[in-house]
Formats: structure tokens, sequence, C-alpha cells
């Protein structure tokens, strides 16, 4: 496989050391030639784009490091681009998790009426870029990252781009429950469904050796030995866990205990206030000529083992043999309660042909009936971010399953515009 060259978009993000850290330490796997940062926050680049080439010359990596703020000049020749920006900051982030609970409602950057708004913001952005790389190349993969990763991936592939999304949701609790059972993480695959930020773990494979067809059900046994400490890590009661009989995402708490979510939100604020002082305290680090690792302090900033899972999915991608991993593609029949453009997350066969979600067991109406209630807002919201306007914004807050009552669709309806109005080209 010959060397890549990759881009990423958001490259002057306080999560890009993890990124690189994966591309230093994985090098075999994903041999890469030069590595473009963009972003347009140029101070916050170069700081970024030094650590990097610390990293890669504290691991003898040979790649060279570029940094630009033009996303045209960036993409050019670039084999793959990732997306990991955020459109406003952790300063519209702090208003996503705040102005819904003024109406009672979660306040969450992904999830609810915080996350539609992310969602309005950026696919704009999101296909913009996305022309340009399909300009400078367009047998370039576009990796997304960027959240909502669900209806951000949605567009990509409704506007006919080479896309595909990647949480680290799945990594880490493979990771997680290979250390729970005391085995090798690619000896546990995971029967993972739903989508971005609402799956559930309805099986766990430990294989009989890697790439193994064969292997023996584990998922029981994580419940009944380590389902206290898997709660916990939820912060879901285990009861709910032993009922379910599966382990569901940590963003399925949203869902499962909404109201208790919002008066903890109320009573300790917002997380953007946390990761922006993270960051502070990271940046200081980064300016550090001295440091030639990623810190401690980032695994708190969230994205662990991010870089690990773009490792694996680009390099199977590029031809480095086939593999399973849980991405989000396009559904084209596998859950068929949904529609084929509906971007599920899934297990996937990827290698140089694509990304071919596995076949999947029927799915019981206790998932789902939420699967396809969320799958109908996902539809509304991607109307609304590529037509504008407030009645669709409105459809798509009314669709919502935390929300869905009219009066409390006005109230968030008006509020999402007001505080988004920089943003909208309609507002």
């Amino acid at each position: 496989m010959p060397a890549l060259k990759l881009a990423i978009v958001g490259g002057g993000s306080t999560y890009t050391p993890e990124l690189i850290d994966g591309f230093a330490r994985l090098r075999d796997t994903l041999p890469i030639s030069e590595l473009t940062l963009i972003d347009p926050a140029a101070d916050r680049l170069e700081l970024i784009a030094a650590l990097a080439r610390r990293i890669f010359d504290k691991q003898g990596h040979p790649a060279v490091v570029s940094t630009t703020t033009s996303i045209a000049e960036g993409v050019d020749g670039a084999d793959a681009v990732l997306l990991q920006l955020r459109i406003g900051g952790q300063a519209a982030r702090n208003e996503d998790e705040s102005w819904p609970l003024e109406c009672g409602c979660v306040g969450q950057e992904t999830t609810g009426a915080g996350g539609l708004a992310k969602a309005l913001r950026t696919v704009p952005v999101v296909l913009d870029i996305a022309e340009h790389v399909r300009r400078a190349n367009p047998d370039a993969w576009i990796i997304d990252f960027t959240n909502p990763v669900g209806i951000v991936t949605r567009a990509l592939q409704t506007a006919g781009h080479k896309a595909v999304g990647l949480c680290n949701v799945a990594i880490h609790l493979q990771r997680k429950f290979a250390q729970h059972l005391g085995v090798e993480p690619e000896l546990v695959r995971l029967d993972h469904v739903g989508l971005n930020h609402l799956t559930w773990e309805r099986g766990v494979t430990v294989l009989d050796h890697p790439g193994a067809a064969t292997g023996y059900e584990a998922l029981p046994k994580l419940i009944a030995d380590f389902g206290a400490q898997i709660a916990d890590d939820l912060r879901m009661p285990l009861p709910l866990l032993q009922h379910l009989g599966s382990v569901p995402s940590y963003y399925l708490r949203y869902y499962y205990q909404h109201d208790t979510v919002v008066e903890e939100l109320r009573a300790k604020g917002s997380r953007a206030a946390e990761v922006a002082t993270i960051e502070r305290q990271l940046l200081e680090m980064y300016a550090d000529p001295a440091l030639d690792t990623k810190p401690e302090l980032l695994a708190q900033r969230g994205g662990a083992y991010y870089s690990e899972a773009a490792v694996q999915l680009l390099a199977a991608l590029h031809g480095t043999g086939a593999g399973v991993q849980v991405v989000n593609a396009r559904n084209d029949g596998t859950l068929p309660f949904l529609p084929d453009d509906a971007v599920i997350e899934v297990p996937a066969e990827v290698d140089g042909a694509g990304v071919r979600p596995l076949p999947q067991q029927p799915v019981p109406p206790r998932y789902s009936g939420l699967i396809a209630h969320v799958t109908a807002y996902e539809q509304l919201a991607l109307r609304a971010a590529l037509e504008g306007g407030r009645d669709l914004v409105f459809d798509a807050l009314f669709a919502h399953p935390l929300i869905g009552q009219w009066e409390l669709a006005e109230q968030l309806t008006d509020r999402l515009i007001a505080h988004n109005r920089g943003y909208l080209s309609w507002a």
C-alpha cells in the first residue's frame, strides 16, 4: 500500500493529538506520507502542528505535517479527508446545552433540540467542504467524525459523496469489555445495532482467534459479573441493563431517564463549560516545546480510541485487507423497517471496495420503535438543514421523541432560531 496523504478539517482541534498519536503508533497499518491540518484558527493550527511534528519525530515517523486555513488548498491531492469540525465552537455548544433546559428538555450537543441546532449549523458547511474534496479528488474518502454523525453522514451520502461516519462509542465499549474479560480487544466482536448515539450491544462474541468465524457469547457473563461497573460507567441503573439483557450506549440515558438527566444538568451546568476548561489546560500543555506525547488529560476531552478506529477504517478502505468495523453507513435494507437511505450504525465489512453493513438479526420492538422514530426525526432534521425555514425546524422538533408536544416544539423552535441566527442563512 503506498503512503497516503491525509487532510484533517478541524485540525486545530484539541482532539487532533489523539489522531496524531494513533497515526504514529500504527504507521505499519496505515502508512502516511503527508498530513495537512486545516482550520480557520491559524494560531491554534500552528500550535497543534508543532506538537504533531514532535510526536512524529519521537516515533521516527517520516510524514510531513503542513497547515492551511484554506479548504481548497488543504484537500488538494488528499486520498482521504477527516472531518472533525465544530461550527460556533464551545460557545455555540454551551448554548445548545443551555436553552433547551429553559423548556424542561435535555440540553445536549447531539441529542434533542441542541442536536438539531448543531445539525443546522453544520450540514451546509460540511457539504461545501465535500464539494471541494470532490473537485480535488473524486476518489477520496470522507470520514465524518463531526456530530451529529448520523445526520451529517446522511447529508454527505445523499449528495453523492464517498462518505462514511465514525464514532468512538463502539470501540470504547469493545476495549472496556476486553478488559473485563481479560482478552485482547481484537478478539471481541460486538453485535452493535441502532443509529449514531442510539445503539445497543445485544451480543458480545469472544472469537476463538483474531479473524475467526467462531467464538463464545460473553454478554450474559459481562452483565452478571461486571454489570454494576458497566452501569456505573453509563450512569444507568443496573436493573435497567438486566431487564434489557443488553448494554445501551450512554446516550440512551437521555431517553430512558430524561427527567432525571434534566434535573442533573440544571444542577451541574453544561458539559461545554467543563470541556472549555479542559481545552484551555490542553492548549497550555501543547505549547510546551518539550511535550512530544499526547497528555493523559486528553482522555477527559472525549474521543478515546478515535485514532485507532480511524486507522483501522482508513487502512481497510485503502486496501490493506478486509475487516469488520462498526461504522455509520447507508442502510440499504439492512434494517428492513427503515428507509434505504437512512444511516445506521452497525458492524460492516470494510475493504477497498467500500463499506457493506453485515446482515442483522431481527430487531425487537423495544429497540426498533425508538430507532424508527429517531430516524424519522433525522430525515426531517436533514430537510430543515438543507432547505431552512421555521416550519421545517418546527417539524423536526415536533417529531423528536424527546419533544413531541405542540407548545414545547413552538418554544424550542423560537429559542433555536434566536440563538443561531448568525449561522442560518435564511433566519
